[in-house]
């Protein structure tokens, strides 16, 4: 856990501003931020149940996270994956390496979260 004040002091956040998110609106002025250690957690955690869930042998790492946008307590995300390639493992034949990138959006459509991840999966058995 981050105790940074910016993500746990109400009082203290009430310096926050909209310049953080980058738009005119005050409605998160005065809130604490979302920790973004956490918002990539959450990212590639939302990503699970529809693109790698009982496939992911390894994640192998990140080579490129952003986080364009903050987030807010009651912001509402949602998340997409998109491959970006995959090659097979030339050690071992049943798995490949994968290189995803997911990307997470807040109610608006701002996004907020985009990452580059590779992974070594289980290759799909041939019929």
């Amino acid at each position: 856990m981050n105790p940074a004040p910016i993500h746990l002091d109400h009082e203290m956040s009430k310096g926050n501003d909209s310049s953080l998110s980058g738009d005119d609106s005050s409605s998160n002025s005065g809130k604490p931020l979302f920790n973004s250690m956490f918002t990539l957690a959450l990212l590639v955690g939302m990503s699970v149940p529809e693109a790698t869930h009982g496939t992911t042998v390894a994640n192998l790492g990140f080579s490129e996270v952003l986080f364009p946008k903050p987030v807010y307590p009651g912001d509402t995300l949602r998340a997409e994956t998109i491959i970006l390639d995959r090659r097979e493992s030339k050690s071992r034949p049943t798995q490949g390496i994968v290189t995803l990138q997911h990307v997470a959006y807040n109610q608006r459509g701002d996004v907020v979260c985009k990452a580059t991840r590779t992974a070594l999966m289980k290759k799909k058995q041939a019929r």
